[in-house]
């Protein structure tokens, strides 16, 4: 994620501002673009200049009214919804305000998933484009009866399902502890959930099954057997060595992709850092091996030799300040050498290379 600048007033700004603390000025992502832009009003039709692209006034997507978007759509069309809104099916009743405040937050995790989606130009088809495989996202409240079966987060075929009780942090703490993991957000389901996603499109759709299989592992095994066998056994011993968590061990579909969310959190980690500055040299490191300057961009980073170079030194550090706040590990996972080969899979299938 990188940090953007008013035009007006050179202040900077953040992905999710809706405004300019100095300024003022209404704010817009223009994710062709993908840049963060001062608006000024364009005529009587709410429509908008942004300052960045003044030519190419537009408008902000409908989901703005909820202030749950800061995205406009794309200039010269019609569209109401953005380019990551218009890939939402069922959204929560606004008319309640704990499922509007909870929907603002699966929209802020939602909206960071495309602006990666897009920066790498993977495919990106609705479901009124594609019938049959086109992304969709659901989010689903619990039924009232509190008795009744509980919305279940998961993926099908391109429909991708979001619990919103998930955007409540103790229900996803309580959830997170409950299921022994170290980790659960909410930018994480979304990772995950479209790494399946892209399974069926980049892998199995793309005939890239075999290479896939020679690194994750025979996938035509029994789903639902394997997922009951994880639930009841737990993962392996030793299942560090050659995963990247203790849910990738269920089967090769959920090993690619917790890979995937991986991939994910690290290269768009190492892009916050590099937007910062943020270099790493510690002075009682005196063969250097813990030193990174992250003076690349990770988006386009030639192998992910290059990424993980940067991003060891770079994850010891912030381990680090993290448990001297008295917090546990921001990234609490080991990258074994079989798992930084499993991510180079993942980098090299984004960029096209597998």
């Amino acid at each position: 994620m990188k940090l953007f600048r008013c035009q007006s007033c050179d202040n900077v700004l953040y992905f999710e501002n809706r405004s300019c603390g100095r300024c003022g000025h209404r704010l817009a992502y223009l994710p062709q673009l993908g840049r963060i832009s001062a608006l000024e009003p364009a005529g009587d039709n709410n429509a908008w200049t942004p300052l960045a692209a003044p030519e190419r006034p537009s408008f902000l997507c409908t989901n703005a009214a909820h202030d749950t978007c800061n995205w406009m759509v794309p200039p010269g069309t019609t569209d109401a919804f953005c380019l990551a809104c218009r890939h939402n099916g069922i959204v929560p009743d606004v008319s309640d305000e704990v499922n509007l405040e909870r929907w603002r937050e699966m929209e802020h995790a939602k909206h960071r998933l495309f602006y990666t989606l897009l920066r790498w130009n993977l495919p990106l088809k609705t479901r009124a484009e594609d019938a049959e495989h086109g992304l969709i996202f659901n989010f689903l409240a619990d039924p009232p009866d509190a008795s009744g079966p509980k919305v279940m987060t998961g993926h099908e075929n391109g429909v991708i399902t979001i619990a919103l009780v998930e955007a409540d942090p103790a229900e996803r703490e309580k959830r997170r502890t409950a299921m022994g993991e170290p980790y659960r957000t909410l930018l994480g389901h979304f990772r995950h959930e479209v790494g399946h996603h892209y399974w069926d499109i980049l892998v199995r759709d793309a005939g890239k099954l075999e290479p896939c299989r020679a690194v994750f592992g025979d996938d035509s095994q029994d789903y639902g057997a394997a997922l009951q066998r994880h639930y009841d056994q737990g993962p392996p011993p030793n299942w560090q060595e050659t995963f990247v968590s203790a849910y990738a061990t269920t089967h090769p579909w959920e090993d690619f992709a917790e890979t995937w969310a991986h991939y994910l959190h690290i290269v768009d980690t190492l892009e916050m850092a590099s937007a910062f500055g943020l270099q790493v040299k510690p002075k009682a490191d005196v063969e250097g091996d813990l030193a990174t300057h992250v003076d690349f961009d990770p988006y386009q980073a030639d192998s992910i030799e290059q990424i993980i170079d940067a991003w060891l030194p770079f994850v010891f550090a912030m381990n680090s300040v993290s448990r001297a706040m008295g917090e546990g590990d921001l990234y609490p996972f080991v990258l074994a050498p079989p798992v930084v080969a499993k991510l180079g899979f993942i980098h090299d299938l984004v960029h096209g290379r597998v």
